[in-house]
């Protein structure tokens, strides 16, 4: 989707359509399968699978001790893949063009601003934790549980780091609130088509499945 406006509105709606109802969750597995790349994101990005075992894990924490641990696993399952779809999808400056958007060059620049540090941050530390893996393999050394904890710090101080000198330097460039942006949208007749597509889910989560059998006849 080249137009951010309607990816993040689309995500936001499916994602609340997956959580609310089973229904709801295989209707955006199928739009995630037909408007995105699918299974190729998968292959992609690495962080699918290990959000998906864990989630799997608590699925089954949950199932052996409240029960409806397979329809949470579905369910967050389907929202994983949306968030790694618009992950993906996000590109240098979307916030900053949607928050100017929504809210002007006051509140909305220091939104998007603060936004875009922040996915920034994000970047940084999916690269750091890939520089990581690499020095580790090169060493012959396995990653596991015990090697979370040492990253994990790293990644936390170099977060940290980079906040700092991030603030430092808008501070020496006199930096205090708001600024002036245009944004520029091109949305494109499949955004469009997608978008209302996607407003459909909320359909399908909220009728029970029952009412489909019924709709059917």
């Amino acid at each position: 989707m080249q137009d951010p406006r309607i990816r993040i509105a689309a995500a936001a709606i499916l994602s609340i359509s997956a959580f609310i109802s089973i229904q709801g969750a295989v209707f955006v597995f199928l739009w995630w399968l037909v408007f995105t790349p699918g299974f190729a994101l998968v292959k992609k990005i690495w962080l699918v699978l290990p959000l998906i075992l864990m989630t799997g894990f608590f699925s089954i924490v949950l199932e052996l001790f409240q029960g409806n641990g397979i329809s949470y696993f579905i369910r967050m399952t389907v929202i994983i893949l949306v968030g790694m779809w618009v992950y993906e999808e996000q590109r240098a400056g979307d916030f900053l063009d949607i928050s100017v958007w929504l809210f002007g060059n006051g509140a909305g620049f220091d939104l998007g601003l603060v936004s875009e540090m922040g996915m920034q941050s994000l970047s940084s530390i999916i690269a750091d934790f890939e520089r990581i893996r690499l020095a580790a393999k090169i060493k012959g050394e396995t990653w596991g549980v015990r090697s979370l904890i040492p990253a994990t710090l790293i990644f936390v101080h170099g977060a940290l780091a980079r906040a700092g000198d991030s603030a430092d330097l808008l501070a020496v460039r006199g930096y205090c609130s708001g600024g002036a942006w245009c944004p520029v949208f091109s949305p494109r007749p499949r955004d469009i088509i997608a978008g209302l597509s996607a407003l459909c889910g909320v359909f399908f989560a909220l009728i029970p499945v029952s009412e489909f059998f019924i709709l059917y006849r």
